[in-house]
């Protein structure tokens, strides 16, 4: 079993930035792909930025060049850099853990106000 805390999320308007920590109960990071994921009430939760578990990353076109998603082993922690946010950025935020089993983080709201 792995627990999956988030934090750092919050109001900001736009243009500003945010990060976000996601901290695993156990230190597995190093064999596990994680991912920060948003959804909306009734939609479909979706990738938001992706790291593998040899440190490869993706992103959606619409966070390309502005959220950076990285990870601290020892830390167990990964994070997401928020850059230039907009208002369409305002979600629920999730972190997940992919391996033999799939974890999610309780979600942090971030709020954009234009």
């Amino acid at each position: 079993q792995v627990q999956l805390v988030e934090s750092g999320g919050g109001s900001v308007q736009a243009g500003g930035s945010l990060i976000l920590s996601c901290a695993a109960s156990r230190s597995i990071l190093s064999i596990s792909d994680m991912g920060w994921y948003r959804q909306r009430p009734n939609k479909q939760r979706v990738v938001v930025a992706y790291i593998t578990s040899g440190g490869r990353t993706n992103y959606a076109d619409s966070v390309k060049g502005r959220f950076t998603i990285s990870r601290d082993t020892a830390k167990n922690t990964i994070y997401l850099q928020m850059n230039n946010l907009k208002h369409e950025d305002t979600d629920v935020y999730y972190c997940g853990l992919f391996g033999r089993e799939n974890y999610w983080g309780q979600g942090t709201q971030v709020t954009v106000s234009s």
